[in-house]
């Protein structure tokens, strides 16, 4: 049988029931369950791209269902004054069934009715009554009728949340137990709360989040930050050995307290818990309120210390969610930076340090991005720490990479696999730009090692990624390794595999609110569609993903997309358009030293100048050779394989089919591996019409 559960009034469940929540939402496409929730409309979530998800809009009841409920409320008594009575009921609530219940509840009160629930007695008339005009207004007239203790303990309750247990209301409240359990029983009866059966005390919860609203803020702000902070203290002492599981309640109370350094302490310790769990939304709301109260405090050392660690843990959220070229992590680095400077000799420099790698490498400034790589290599070298160790030679990989060393690049990333430890390392100090150091090693790896001309291998190392990022359950990772994956699978040729992991990466991207792996993917997925042959819709999406991505500040991941989109122009029979696209392609090499898709971008001038007409020989061939010099310099074996094919086809146009046969066989004998991929099948073929 299918399991059902239900979840109510989403917008105000805590943090750890919406993980909870995350984690179900999973299960519903794969398991025999049906999770029911409603929500206010301002509450947002990230199932909308499921298609196991189902929207329905609640309104109001209609005029028969509102009068079908306000009968079961009221009974059946038949009279003119019950009709009136009811026609103004109907008009105040407009259909709203809970403020239907409220009112009711407020008539018998206040003796308008009599009896009880379902057999209610008209006791004045309907013209002598006043009635408010909202539901608030309601529940806050039913609040100042209590009795003095009870309105109280009703505002105490508001205070501690949505639910309580017995034991932390006794920690919080002013009375005795018996008093604490009289007063429940009473509020019960008058149903402001409902009683849960627990063990080993029973747990109380509003019956509705309106009824905690508006008891909350019937309390005096002096009264209600003195009940936070015993709240907190409460929570302190009755969870003292279980804390770490409501850190973001602590931070919560004492956020609404005078006691700002409470405040702050939990405020870092549930950011990190949040990011640990990758839910980087949360994180940022609590790390960011964590750097406005900190900001209150005296300057001191420790002050500094707390302000760093915010906004170190900060920036990688930020990361996350805005990609790393948004002014607001680059902000959060370089404070940190500036508080290193200020605290002095701090370890946190080196993590300060990496982060504005990051944002300085995705925005291809390559010389700053590679002083940053040598200064995290000194610091490591000088502390030894197995986490900079660790990092560091991954940075100066990945700053090679980009820069066309590719052979540095495989020396530094190998380096890093030697060293990791999926046991050691998966922790959150052992991250780099918010992913896991071993899926960034694989995939990247994965990524030199296909121009070195290594296409097997590359394969198997970004498998390797994608299989332990899912193992550690990371998202962010999974995004990157799933977008390297999609782009290896492009380069082998297997096109139908990079659409299917394109498409991967952006439901992943959508699900977690990374826009930044949402473009790449986006991306990709366009240049696995025009290589499919479908190349309107290919080129279609590949420029607006291309802009998109320089909008996010990210040149680096532009270059590959214009060497895809300019070769597609080719294959449409556009030569004009892609030779726009090789100028734009170009340009950007010799602004930022970007050079891992140089020779790529050669190559395909090359055979769009030979595309036009007439066409120009010479000229193409001289990209050709250009493209060849590239691949050689950088030992890109794959990419010298393309532009060797390029240049022998049109020497064996031109009737020199000798030299053609040489260059192709010279290159194509260096291989050991991928002879299943597109290029080598597409070299042995033109081999064998060349007769080698």
């Amino acid at each position: 049988q299918p399991c059902v559960l239900i979840f109510e009034d989403l917008h105000w469940i805590d943090a750890e029931t919406e993980a909870f929540l995350d984690v179900l939402s999973e299960s519903v496409a794969t398991a025999r369950l049906l999770l029911l929730v409603n929500y206010r409309p301002e509450y947002q979530h990230g199932w909308g791209s499921k298609t196991y998800y189902t929207q329905l809009r609640l309104d109001p009841l209609g005029k028969e269902e509102a009068q079908e409920l306000l009968t079961a409320l009221l009974g059946e008594e038949v009279s003119a004054e019950r009709e009136a009575l009811e026609r103004l009921i109907l008009e105040k609530t407009e259909g709203n069934p809970f403020f239907m219940e409220e009112l009711v509840q407020t008539l018998a009160e206040e003796g308008v009715l009599s009896g009880e629930r379902g057999r209610y007695r008209l006791e004045r008339s309907p013209s002598e009554l006043h009635i408010p005009a909202t539901v608030q207004g309601v529940l806050a007239a039913r609040i100042d009728r209590l009795p003095e203790e009870e309105k109280g303990l009703l505002q105490t309750l508001a205070v501690i949340g949505k639910e309580f247990p017995f034991g932390l209301i006794r920690g919080v409240a002013e009375q005795g137990e018996e008093d604490l359990y009289r007063g429940l029983s009473h509020l019960q009866a008058a149903e402001f709360v409902y009683e849960q059966p627990a063990f080993p005390e029973p747990e109380y919860t509003f019956k509705h989040a309106l009824t905690q609203e508006v008891a909350y803020h019937s309390l005096l702000g002096e009264r209600r930050g003195m009940l936070h902070e015993r709240t907190a203290q409460g929570i302190e002492e009755l969870y003292r050995d279980a804390l770490d599981a409501y850190y973001s309640e602590l931070a919560h109370h004492y956020g609404r307290t005078e006691n700002t350094p409470k405040a702050v302490a939990y405020l870092c310790l549930s950011g990190e818990q949040a990011v640990q769990r990758s839910a980087y939304v949360e994180a940022i709301g609590q790390l960011s309120r964590g750097v406005e109260l900190v900001a209150t405090l005296p300057e001191t050392r420790e002050r500094a210390q707390q302000e760093l660690f915010l906004q170190l843990t900060l920036g990688e959220s930020l990361i996350a969610t805005q990609g790393f070229t948004a002014p607001e992590p680059e902000q959060a680095y370089v404070r940190a930076r500036d508080l290193c400077e200020e605290v002095g000799d701090t370890p946190q420099l080196f993590q300060a340090l990496q982060g504005l790698f990051g944002v300085h490498l995705i925005r291809a400034e390559h010389d700053k991005a590679g002083e940053l790589a040598e200064q995290l290599l000194h610091i490591a070298r000088g502390t030894r720490d197995p986490a900079h160790l660790l990092i560091a030679p991954l940075a100066m990989g990945v700053a090679s990479l980009w820069r066309g060393g590719f052979s540095k690049a495989r020396e530094h990333l190998e380096e890093v696999i030697r060293r990791y430890d999926p046991q050691e390392h998966r922790t959150h100090e052992y991250l780099f730009a918010s992913m896991d150091s071993g899926v960034s090693a694989l995939a990247y790896l994965s990524w030199t090692l296909l121009p070195l001309g290594y296409p097997d291998q590359a394969l198997r190392r970004s498998r390797e990624a994608l299989a332990l990022a899912r193992e550690l359950s990371h998202p962010f990772s999974e995004a990157f390794a799933l977008f390297t994956a999609s782009r290896v699978h492009c380069l082998r040729g297997d096109s139908q595999a990079a659409l299917e992991v394109a498409e991967a990466v952006i439901a992943l991207a959508s699900e977690h609110g990374f826009p930044f792996w949402g473009g790449l993917g986006t991306s990709m997925r366009a240049a696995a569609l025009a290589d499919l042959g479908q190349l309107q819709e290919g080129i279609a999406g590949m420029r607006p993903a291309v802009e998109a991505l320089r909008a996010m500040g990210s040149v680096l991941a532009s270059l590959s997309m214009l060497a895809f989109l300019a070769e597609a122009h080719g294959e449409a029979v556009q030569a004009d358009e892609g030779l726009a696209v090789v100028a734009e392609a170009l340009e950007l090499v010799t602004k930022t030293g970007q050079r891992d898709a140089e020779a790529w971008v050669h190559r395909v001038k090359g055979e769009l100048i030979l595309a036009r007409s007439p066409p120009d020989q010479a000229k193409a061939e001289a990209s050709f050779h250009k493209a060849l010099d590239v691949a050689r310099q950088q030992s890109a074996k794959s990419l010298e394989l393309r532009a060797a094919m390029s240049l022998a086809r049109l020497w064996q146009k031109q009737g020199k089919k000798e030299q053609a046969r040489k260059l192709l066989a010279d290159i194509y004998g260096w291989f050991t591996e991928g002879f299943d991929t597109g290029d080598l099948k597409d070299a042995k073929a033109l081999l064998e019409e060349l007769g080698g």
